[in-house]
Formats: structure tokens, C-alpha cells, sequence
């Protein structure tokens, strides 16, 4: 899992690694800090990312309220 800037096409260089998922071993790691920085400052997550964040962890929790973006 990657960041990249929405100008940069989808092969494009990423902005930071931020995980990785194995689905034939079962493996998920997340670097929650890196995900949480891009989603603050108005990342968008693909479906499948998505997918993988609300299997490992109650995501809802964890994304920043609206409310909080806006206030900055």
C-alpha cells in the first residue's frame, strides 16, 4: 500500500509506502502514524484499501472527524 499524489498516475512514483498486504500468507502491516498523516491531510483510500483497514482494525475510530480537518 502506497500514497501517491492524485496528479501522478496510479504507476507512478509513490509518496511514502504505507503498508502491505499478503493475502496467501494472511499478513497485514500498517504503518498507522503514515496512515493517519495522508488521511488528515485529505487522502482518499481505494475500496481495496479500505477493505483491508476495517478487517484489521475498526478503522471508523481511527479516521479524523471532518470537524477537526476543517478547524485547522
Amino acid at each position: 500500500m502506497v500514497a501517491i499524489d492524485v496528479r501522478s498516475r496510479r504507476e507512478g512514483k509513490e509518496l511514502q509506502k504505507v503498508g502491505f498486504y499478503d493475502p496467501i500468507k494472511n499478513q497485514t502491516y500498517l504503518n498507522v502514524p503514515a496512515i493517519l498523516y495522508f488521511l488528515e491531510r485529505g487522502a482518499q483510500l481505494t475500496e481495496t484499501v479500505q477493505d483491508i483497514l476495517k478487517r484489521a482494525w475498526d478503522f471508523k475510530e481511527l479516521r479524523p472527524n471532518q470537524s477537526e480537518l476543517n478547524s485547522n
